[in-house]
């Protein structure tokens, strides 16, 4: 990787210059007019120029699709539909995109030119937002638009026709079909007659006026695709401290003193020397960690050190522990701490003599000197109580919903599959099995048993656990028992008709059996609790749904089960909280449980247990197998001048500093914001510690470390050029929806596109301010940053309307809060794999890198998906294959085992296997893209213009108009819009201007 030249000396913020390093992105606005003869046959462009400068080379031919349809095939009626652009591999994206390569040395930059954009018409004044809204908003060449004459904000009015360079036309025009599956203005399709709406007359076709062609816009897909090519050949040294390799992108880290990005991420990598300087960008500073989280196959498992009884050397004036970036001095007697400055002694069985430059000689035999990530083993200092494996509750509800909607069967044959059909459960841990409906059912799994015992509590307002021995066993020994009654579960209650579930004497109870010994509980909830302790009353009202005081029902109704989750995390029990809701379930209130106690939250409305039995049980095997530790503490320790101002995450704190978890996993991501109390040293590195305190599933009690230094800045331009996207908006999607509980969802709305403009319109204040003004100018770091507001946006737990169920909306708020940066990075936007083209190699497992190689991504719009294709879509944990209308019979044979779209089953929620290499790629696809769920991920499948389901499809693709909002083009030109009034002088009398 190359090294980056020296920053240019500071100058004042009103008068810096734009940075030479920093690659910039612009796209000229509605007000600059293109050259007519620009209209050519758009060649490839070469490696280094702007966007509207065509070379002289020329495109090769399009490859013929594999599953190309015959002739015959394709109506003559149909229009042309937009290809997806081909890539041929990383190199070639690379020239494509013009200058934005990674690996060349950061000399005097090219800017980029976008292809000229029409601002979008509006009918009437703009929205109180500032935003066009969807209802008021036309998208330029359709009837009602206005762009020719529009007053931009700056004044000057746009005159003339719109002119743009080669690329940049708009699509081409669509014939009127009649019973065609159409194309809507934005992009994006209109549902098909009779699906989601009834069909409407067809208007007379106008020729589109031009507007900013989508395949031209930043996107994610070349984005990865480049990053992916930059980590495919050669592992990343955390020893760069900067480049750090995007959450999406496959990567083999070496531990070189920094950690691996996988535990910590900051969203800035170089870091502001004052805290004016942090408010002129407008950027976030926090940092995610995820301090268990999974490495990859090809790296170094973390190293467990033992230092005796004396334990882990530590800072005695801030306890910071032992790490690669404390100095030792006075010929290794002393060390001083990175972290506050103070000099130690060393302790004499501890001395070793230093070389010539400073450094230990026993450096390289010491992982806690040259290793960003260890485990030290725990002294008594840190044992509250005996440590012990885990136990494992699982505690079902068996009322008459559960058993109607088949959740009772699927649960009992999950628990089954979890303990036995894999690894199983750690070595000494311990499961218990609960049921309840208007009493608690407790079982005795005694390994001397023939069969369970069931012990019934029928007074639940005194709650007990009537079982002293065998409640909590080993699976293996007590495995006949234990499969014995899972196989009988769903018959024992076949006939139950008693629908109302006593969830919190269950919770009680759990704490009752696991106080002083910790552990897990996963709770399997179907219906509101209307009776006994915890006992809720149904309040959701839909007149409050997308107004001011629907967050009141954001609010839980009571305190009882926060106060329980709290008695939970005192005695290190952590929860999973698994809901099959059919009606109301205030979520609000019950997910108190798994917010708390460091648990995960999961939702399955209107469950069936043949369409979602496979999800839910992969989701709970997940669970299960995956890497736990009970008990847990965690601090965040950070140099002189910073300090931690909040945390976010599914956690429970007593104080301002400790965080407590009473379970931890290797999905677990907590956030943090940091906030200046001093001036950082611009000489020195900033340092971060963060130490998790814990008990190992086996019983072990560990202390893991992770260590960070990164550099520190006096430049606006330094800050935009290291900053990492991807966690700064985990770090905004966590506020947001923190926020949310309280703060309209308007106002959460125009405050995060409002950022968006603020942070944009400092970069070309502080690091572009002689561009023109109708160009935008996106930071290469922050490029993607209107798509990814825009989705977040769109997210049913921030977007308005009153179609999202109130409990749905706190489900994926409560997701937003808990997501690692991966995790959010899927959410945000889908992978969309073409799986009709695919070559030999692509769909076949890589020996070099152990990844399936996957063919050039699409963007997620409808514009790019081939009536004749069929694409596999992911971005939610599901997997959904979109079939084209005119798709090739040979295709749907190969994939599915059917000639003809008619004949696909819909129902089927598995991908069938074949004997057929078709059929066995996409499913190795699907396994990379859903490793968690491998083999178990639910499959919908879906037919262009037949299946309802389309409509809840398109909300996926985020660059078209959906979900109350506008395409990703709209957005941009409304982004640029404000950033033009935010740059322009304001007159004495102007008001700042405003989303409200």
């Amino acid at each position: 990787m190359s090294q980056q030249q020296p920053m240019p000396q500071q100058q004042p913020m009103s008068q810096q210059q734009p940075m030479p390093q920093q690659q910039q992105h612009s796209m000229p606005m509605p007000q600059q007019q293109q050259q007519p003869q620009q209209f050519q046959q758009q060649p490839q462009f070469q490696q280094g120029m702007a966007y509207g400068s065509p070379s002289q080379q020329q495109q090769p031919p399009p490859q013929r699709p594999m599953y190309a349809p015959s002739p015959a095939q394709q109506p003559a009626q149909h229009f042309q539909q937009p290809q997806p652009q081909q890539h041929n591999g990383v190199a070639d994206l690379t020239q494509q995109m013009g200058g934005m390569t990674m690996d060349q040395q950061h000399k005097q930059r090219t800017r980029r030119v976008y292809p000229t954009a029409s601002s979008p018409g509006m009918s009437g004044p703009p929205a109180a937002s500032g935003y066009p809204s969807v209802s008021n908003m036309q998208t330029p060449g359709y009837p009602g638009t206005c762009v020719p004459g529009y007053p931009s904000p700056a004044g000057a009015p746009i005159t003339g026709p719109q002119t743009f360079v080669p690329g940049a036309q708009a699509p081409a025009p669509m014939p009127n079909t009649g019973a065609a599956y159409a194309r809507s203005p934005s992009g994006g399709p209109l549902p098909p007659p009779g699906v989601g709406q009834p069909q409407a007359q067809a208007a007379p076709y106008e020729p589109p006026k031009p507007r900013i062609d989508p395949s031209q816009m930043p996107t994610p897909v070349t984005v990865h695709a480049i990053d992916q090519g930059l980590h495919d050949e050669q592992p990343y040294s955390t020893a760069l401290k900067t480049n750090v390799p995007l959450a999406s992108t496959n990567f083999t880290a070496v531990d070189d003193g920094n950690s691996n990005p996988r535990f910590v991420r900051l969203t800035m990598y170089s870091i502001p020397h004052t805290e004016e300087l942090l408010k002129a960008s407008h950027m976030p500073l926090g940092i995610i960690v995820q301090p268990l989280a999974d490495l990859a196959p090809t790296e170094e498992p973390v190293k467990l050190i033992d230092f005796g009884e004396e334990g882990p050397i530590r800072c005695s004036r801030c306890k910071t522990y032992i790490n690669p970036y404390m100095v030792f001095i006075n010929g290794g007697k002393h060390f001083v701490c990175n972290i506050c400055r103070h000099e130690n002694d060393v302790a004499d069985d501890y001395f070793c003599n230093l070389d010539m430059v400073g450094r230990r000689l026993d450096r390289e035999v010491h992982p806690e000197l040259h290793n960003g990530s260890v485990d030290f083993v725990a002294t008594k200092d840190f044992v509250t109580r005996d440590p012990l494996p885990a136990t494992f509750v699982f505690a079902i509800d068996v009322t008459w919903n559960a058993v109607q909607s088949g959740m009772v069967a699927q649960a009992a044959a999950a628990i089954k599959d979890t303990l036995y059909g894999g690894p199983g459960l750690p070595l000494g841990a311990k499961v218990a099995i609960i049921t309840y409906d208007r009493s608690a059912h407790f079982y005795s799994l005694s390994p001397s048993l023939d069969q369970a015992q069931m012990m019934v509590v029928p007074d639940i307002n005194d709650m007990f656990v009537p079982i002293n021995e065998g409640f909590a066993v080993d699976p293996l020994e007590s495995r006949h028992v234990i499969e014995g009654l899972l196989d009988s579960l769903p018959s024992m209650f076949a006939q139950n008709r008693t629908a109302e579930p006593v969830f919190g004497a269950v919770v009680q109870a759990v704490h009752e059996a696991l106080r002083g010994r910790g552990g897990k509980l996963f709770a399997f909830q179907t219906a509101l609790p209307t009776f006994g302790p915890g006992s809720l009353k149904q309040r959701d009202d839909p007149k409050l749904h997308n107004t001011d005081k629907e967050r009141t029902l954001y609010e839980p109704q009571d305190s009882f089960y926060r106060d329980w989750a709290i008695k939970l995390v005192e005695e290190g029990i952590c929860c999973s909280l698994y809901t099959f809701p059919s009606a109301y379930m205030d979520l609000a209130t019950l997910s108190q449980l798994s917010t708390l106690t460091g648990g995960e939250l999961y939702s399955y409305p209107g469950f069936d247990g043949a369409r979602d039995g496979k999800r839910f049980g992969a989701d709970l095997r997940a669970d299960v197998e995956r890497t736990f530790g009970a008990n847990a503490v965690l601090r965040i320790r950070t140099s002189d001048g910073l300090r931690v101002d909040e945390h976010f995450g599914n956690l429970y704190m007593r104080n301002h500093v400790d965080v407590e978890l009473a379970g931890v996993t290797s999905d677990t991501a907590i956030g943090a914001l940091l906030q200046y109390d001093g001036r950082l040293d611009e000489k020195q590195d900033v340092y971060f510690q963060i130490a998790l305190l814990y008990t190992t599933s086996d019983g072990q009690r560990r202390i893991r470390v992770h260590n960070l230094a990164v550099p520190c800045t006096t430049l606006v331009g330094g800050m935009f050029r290291n900053a990492e996207l991807n966690t700064s908006m985990n770090i905004i999607a966590k506020i947001a929806a923190s926020e949310a509980l309280t703060t309209p969802l308007k106002s959460i709305r125009d405050k995060l596109s409002d950022r968006c403009v603020q942070i944009l319109t400092s970069y070309r204040r502080n690091c572009a301010s002689g561009s023109s003004p109708g160009q935008l100018i996106l930071p290469e770091a922050y490029k993607l940053s209107p798509l990814y507001m825009l989705s977040l946006l769109k997210s049913p737990a921030i977007r308005g309307g009153a179609d999202v169920p109130i409990d749905q909306r706190i489900f994926h708020m409560n997701m937003l809060r808990q997501f690692s940066v991966r995790k959010t990075m899927d959410y945000f936007y889908p992978t969309i794999v073409p799986v009709h083209a695919l070559s030999e190699q692509q769909g076949e497992l890589n020996e070099s890198t152990g990844l399936v190689t996957l063919p050039t991504l699409v963007r997620a719009s409808y514009t790019t998906l081939d009536p004749a294709g069929a694409y596999l879509v992911t971005g939610d944990g599901s997997l959904t294959l979109w079939l084209g209308r005119q798709v090739p019979a040979q295709l749907l044979q190969d994939a599915l085992g059917v000639p003809a779209l008619e004949q696909v089953d819909i129902k089927q929620h598995t991908l069938p296997e074949l004997n057929t290499p078709l059929n066995r790629k996409i499913r190795a696809i699907a396994r990379q893209l859903v490793p968690a769920r491998a083999g178990f991920a639910n499959w919908q499948i879906i037919r262009q213009g037949m299946d309802q389901a389309e409509v809840h499809f398109a909300t996926k693709l985020i660059e078209d108009r959906n979900s109350d909002n506008m395409t990703y083009v709209d957005y941009v030109c409304a982004v640029h819009r404000q950033i033009q009034v935010e740059v322009r002088p304001k007159g004495p009398t102007e008001p700042k201007w405003s989303y409200n």
